[in-house]
């Protein structure tokens, strides 16, 4: 018997850049165990030129990849979600959408790389540090035993997710 694959939606205001990273991020190295999805209460309308670079870089497929609305998510025939990871500060104080199936919910904040300023190459920088800083968190949350940890475990478990930061050893 398979195991049923886990829906993980990391939202955002804009969905077009942190968003983006950690679900190309969760679908790659969580592929088989996890489905990931992102979206924005106000989505811009595309995704940010550097994030797809940067997803790409990386090998990551990003044909699939544009802003949507949190609103897709909410609806009768959008997938149920498992989990929901706010990734940006604004998001986690708005009113969001009721989602059914009560899904374990964290947040998982950081600044958003696409107001990074400066020449390119810092703006860039600025990817390269908000994907690394959820590649390091993803994989922590991977390495959760879900099958052995009670709800409450696992709910504090991807609070302490959202603070973690990649060490000197991960660059």
């Amino acid at each position: 018997m398979t195991e049923q694959v886990k829906n993980v939606l990391f939202l955002c205001t804009g969905n077009s850049a942190r968003s983006i990273l950690a679900e190309g991020i969760l679908n790659k190295r969580g592929a088989g165990a996890f489905r990931a999805y992102s979206a924005g209460s106000f989505p811009k309308g595309q995704v940010h030129p550097l994030a797809l670079q940067l997803l790409k870089e990386q090998g990551l497929p990003t044909d699939d990849m544009r802003s949507k609305s949190w609103d897709e998510f909410a609806g009768p025939n959008a997938p149920r979600m498992d989990y929901i990871f706010t990734v940006c500060d604004q998001a986690a104080g708005e009113v969001c959408p009721i989602w059914p199936g009560h899904p374990i919910t964290a947040h998982w904040g950081l600044p958003d790389p696409a107001a990074a300023e400066g020449n390119a190459a810092e703006r860039a920088l600025a990817f390269r540090e908000a994907y690394r800083i959820f590649d390091t968190r993803i994989q922590y949350f991977l390495t959760f035993q879900f099958k052995k940890l009670g709800r409450a475990d696992i709910e504090r478990m991807v609070r302490e997710a959202g603070v973690l930061q990649p060490t000197t050893e991960n660059a």
